[in-house]
């Protein structure tokens, strides 16, 4: 449940979309890196400040996600940063677990465009099989 005496002003501030959302981008606090993107709605940002960690929207699933929920990589908010048109989040994050995406790597960006198409130049840092397997228990 939100505490709803935290001063929520700030989040009018926030140039949301149609739907209610703001892209937030995660990056590394350490290398700096762009580690994702995702989405939040004015929920799950507050429950980000208040929790100290990622919390985002689904919108797959139309629910709230908390990053880490299933596979235990966390990102720890260390500072929450707003562009100068108000309509996207940049979160500087630690990421436990050096695994931010579902594939097992470290980034959502490990693909690079190089003559004429997309190749993968990041390593798999743990099979995603082996992080969601509790998953299909």
């Amino acid at each position: 449940m939100i505490d709803t005496s935290l001063n929520t002003a700030w989040l009018d501030e926030i140039k949301w979309d149609a739907n209610g959302l703001i892209p937030a981008i995660a990056q590394d606090i350490h290398s700096n890196r762009v580690l994702m993107v995702a989405w939040m709605n004015r929920e799950s940002l507050q429950l980000t400040v208040q929790e100290n960690r990622a919390v985002y929207w689904s919108r797959s699933r139309r629910k709230l996600w908390r990053k880490g929920e299933e596979s235990g990589h966390i990102q720890v908010l260390h500072e929450l940063r707003l562009d100068c048109d108000s309509d996207v989040i940049v979160m500087m994050v630690e990421q436990l677990g050096d695994i931010a995406c579902h594939t097992g790597r470290q980034s959502c960006f490990y693909r690079v465009f190089t003559d004429g198409e997309w190749q993968t130049v990041e390593p798999v840092i743990k099979d995603p099989h082996h992080i969601y397997e509790h998953k299909h228990e």
